[in-house]
């Protein structure tokens, strides 16, 4: 994977970023992706070899996102507010035209980073946050997303975690399978090197994980699974 380069879409969001940092710790080129033109010096200062701006819900934009890159990390979401209430959201029609653009251009690997609570996770989420993320149609736009990448025959994994923190990588987490497996936190940045260890590990093809930390775990723990993540050699990719 040493000379492909991977599209991070959301790249400026705070998820985004950690995933930004991870694949560029690891040596792998990257594409950030960004709606906001004023995160264009900031995520080129970070590191990323290119910045496309555009919006998502364009499919002209989508497309040219992913135009030439190898592989896909979407770490997208919508940011809550009167707004989120008034048209289709990115977290569904936006990650949607990204698996039809991907799709069409002939992207290898697509990771999504959705969200427990979504799918056969709902359990998963506290009951008050569902509700209010059910206000604005979020968790239900993220269960259509999930729901068209697996229909896509794109090779995919998709990544849901707990509730984000900010707080360090910790290096320890839970990962289920199966939908109400875990629940409780996960720090950003142990999301963003499972997404880098995702690309790198065959058998995450084709699967969807629920992610908490070990520390941040609420209640019973099932359907708890090994896999052999793997992570890439910084040398061998630079």
């Amino acid at each position: 994977m040493s000379d492909e380069t991977v599209l991070v879409a959301g790249a400026s969001g705070r998820t985004g970023r950690d995933v930004v940092d991870a694949l560029l710790d690891a040596g792998v080129e990257v594409r950030a992706h960004t709606r906001s033109p004023e995160e264009v010096e900031t995520l080129e200062l970070q590191g990323a070899s290119e910045v496309v701006v555009g919006d998502l819900l364009d499919f002209a934009d989508a497309r040219a996102a992913v135009r030439g890159v190898d592989t896909v990390v979407c770490a997208v979401g919508t940011t809550l507010g009167l707004g989120a209430l008034r048209g289709p959201l990115v977290d569904g029609k936006g990650v949607i035209n990204l698996v039809d653009a991907a799709t069409d251009e002939g992207v290898e690997r697509f990771v999504l980073v959705s969200a427990i609570g979504v799918g056969d996770s709902r359990e998963g989420m506290p009951r008050p946050f569902r509700a209010f993320l059910d206000l604005f149609g979020i968790v239900s736009a993220k269960e259509r997303a999930e729901a068209h990448l697996r229909r896509s025959g794109l090779t995919y994994t998709v990544l849901r975690p707990g509730g984000l923190t900010d707080a360090p990588a910790t290096g320890d987490v839970l990962v289920g399978e199966g939908g109400d497996t875990v629940s409780g936190t996960v720090p950003r940045a142990d999301v963003a090197r499972l997404a880098l260890a995702a690309l790198f590990t065959p058998e995450s093809e084709n699967r969807t994980f629920e992610v908490v930390s070990r520390a941040g775990r609420r209640g019973d723990v099932t359907g708890v699974v090994e896999v052999p993540w793997e992570t890439p050699d910084p040398v061998a990719n630079r």
